[in-house]
């Protein structure tokens, strides 16, 4: 396979994770019916908002942590038709060409290559394998392949502020946790850290590992929901008054995104400069023929009160701002609720009126 062949391979395999506190990526595997990445990805969370190409976003719990291994297993929704992937059984060698495959800094479906630097690389006593192919914050828990597209790690962390130095945990870890944990499948289990014993709630011993007495964290079902303070607790009171499904919505500490219509709308709180930005993206400049539609949102910039239209790019984007001190319940359901609808109204007019493309996914 060449290199474009194995990254549309995984097109559909990799699954983009969100958590009240972060996004990572994870990928499926079929013969296991288990979405695969890593713990620190869902640390904090016995449920994570998950979505793919195959599937829509939705809620899935965490039902196996290796804290020692950075390696965690999300439930995937039931009846997903998704490719068959196979884990390598040989390992790499120094120089091995590599693939990672991830959603690094929300970026659907990245790929990047390079080598294998080191394929033995111990780091707090586990070993790892070196690469040198960029790895960024999003890419935790994504799959690392060569180009046969077998899956011979899964990608851990970086060095900061140091180019080319990413990590990538073996498959050989994952297939041992993979085969004990089949005989417990469905259950909520984690291994312990001390001794490698896998505890489940039938076995563990108050907060303990039966075997070695080591205090272990045991994911179990979800049952209390993460709660936020301050401006973005309004933020979720305000969208769930507008009947968004607020843990779907949440894209890490003080981001959400929410869909209203054809416009895809991305909310942040800046706690550094106390305001609260929500940016409508919605479509595209089209190839020729574009100053109608920039007469068009210079005209609605001087009337749209409250609403900001720009272009980044290609991408054209309607936009609302308000400081943290002047959000309530009035003022903020006043702000959203006109974005909301101007951003459907603006992207079918710019669409069907001037010609605009729609909105490229991702």
């Amino acid at each position: 396979m060449n290199t474009q062949d194995v990254i549309n391979s995984f097109q559909n395999v990799v699954i983009q994770i969100a958590t009240p506190t972060g996004t990572g990526t994870g990928f499926y595997l079929r013969d296991h019916d288990l979405i695969i990445t890593n713990n620190h990805v869902v640390k904090g969370s016995n449920e994570v908002v998950i979505s793919g190409r195959a599937f829509k976003r939705t809620m899935s719990p965490v039902c196996f942590t290796d804290v020692k291994h950075d390696l965690a297993f999300i439930k995937p929704p039931s009846g997903l038709d998704i490719p068959k992937v196979m884990l390598g059984q040989t390992g790499v060698r120094d120089g091995d060409e590599v693939i990672a495959v991830g959603h690094p800094y929300g970026l659907d479906y990245t790929a990047t290559v390079g080598i294998v630097s080191k394929a033995a690389r111990v780091q707090n006593g586990v070993n790892y394998i070196q690469i040198d192919a960029a790895i960024n914050p999003g890419n935790s828990g994504g799959p690392l392949v060569n180009l046969s597209g077998e899956i011979v790690g899964v990608n851990s962390f970086i060095y900061q502020n140091a180019d080319g130095l990413g990590f990538a945990l073996p498959v050989s870890p994952l297939i041992d946790d993979l085969n004990e944990y089949k005989a417990h499948a469905g259950k909520f289990a984690t291994r312990c850290a001390a001794c490698s014993t896998l505890v489940t709630a039938e076995t563990i011993d108050g907060e303990y590992c039966p075997s070695c007495g080591a205090k272990v964290e045991l994911v179990l079902p979800p049952e209390q929901d993460y709660k936020p303070s301050g401006a973005a607790a309004m933020v979720e009171m305000i969208l769930n008054t507008l009947g968004k499904d607020i843990r779907l919505s949440r894209r890490g500490a003080n981001n959400w995104e929410v869909e209203e219509g054809s416009a895809k709308i991305r909310i942040t709180y800046n706690q550094q400069s106390y305001f609260i930005t929500a940016d409508a993206h919605l479509c595209q400049l089209p190839k020729a023929n574009i100053a109608p539609i920039y007469e068009f949102v210079l005209h609605e910039n001087y009337t749209s009160q409250g609403l900001l239209f720009s272009v980044n790019g290609q991408n054209i984007v309607l936009s609302a701002l308000i400081y943290d001190e002047y959000l309530n319940e009035q003022s903020g359901l006043d702000m959203f609720r006109r974005l909301f609808t101007k951003a459907d109204e603006y992207d079918n007019i710019l669409i069907e009126k001037y010609g605009a493309l729609p909105r490229a996914e991702g």
